[in-house]
C-alpha cells in the first residue's frame, strides 16, 4: 500500500543525505526555516516505509512578482524507487496543497539534471545555469499555481 502524508523536518533528514548530500555533513541537510508553521514536509510511504519526500517552505524570490510564494526543496526518491512515478506524485500532491494555501506561484532551484522532470511537469527555466557551492549546477525554475 502506497500513501503520502504529512511529515515532520527530521523525518527527511535520512532521505535528504543519501540523495541529495551523499558525502557531505548531515548537518548539511537541515534546511533554514524547516522548523517554520507555514513550512510543511511530506512523505511517500511503502507500507512503513518512507520512499520519498518533498519540502515546501513559503518564501518569496525577488525575480517573481508575485505575492504569495512557495518554495519547492529537498525533494528527493530513495534510489531503489526512483523512475516509477513516486516523485511526480509527490510534486503534485505538493502542488495541491499549495493551490489550497492560496499560492501563487511554486518556484525552487532544481539540479540539472532533473531540469527536463519538472520541464514534463509544466514548469519553466527562468534565466541561467547557476551554481549552488557544494551541490552542483542548477535552473532557477518556476510554475504559476491557479
Amino acid at each position: 500500500m502506497f500513501f503520502i502524508k504529512e511529515i515532520s523536518a527530521s523525518e527527511t533528514i535520512p532521505l535528504r543525505h543519501i540523495v541529495l548530500r551523499a558525502g557531505k555533513p548531515v548537518e548539511s541537510c537541515r534546511f533554514d526555516g524547516d522548523e517554520l508553521p507555514s513550512t510543511f514536509h511530506l512523505g511517500y510511504f511503502e507500507e512503513d516505509n518512507l520512499i520519498g519526500i518533498i519540502s515546501v517552505f513559503e518564501n518569496k524570490n525577488s525575480e517573481f512578482p508575485e505575492e504569495k510564494q512557495f518554495q519547492i526543496r529537498g525533494m528527493a526518491v530513495s534510489p531503489l524507487h526512483q523512475k516509477l512515478g513516486i516523485g511526480q506524485k509527490l510534486v503534485q500532491y505538493a502542488e495541491t496543497a499549495i493551490i489550497k494555501k492560496r499560492g501563487e506561484i511554486i518556484w525552487f532551484n532544481a539540479r540539472i539534471a532533473a531540469s527536463e522532470f519538472y520541464s514534463k511537469m509544466n514548469y519553466h527555466v527562468s534565466g541561467n545555469e547557476f551554481e549552488i557551492p557544494d551541490v552542483g549546477l542548477h535552473f532557477l525554475m518556476f510554475k504559476k499555481s491557479s
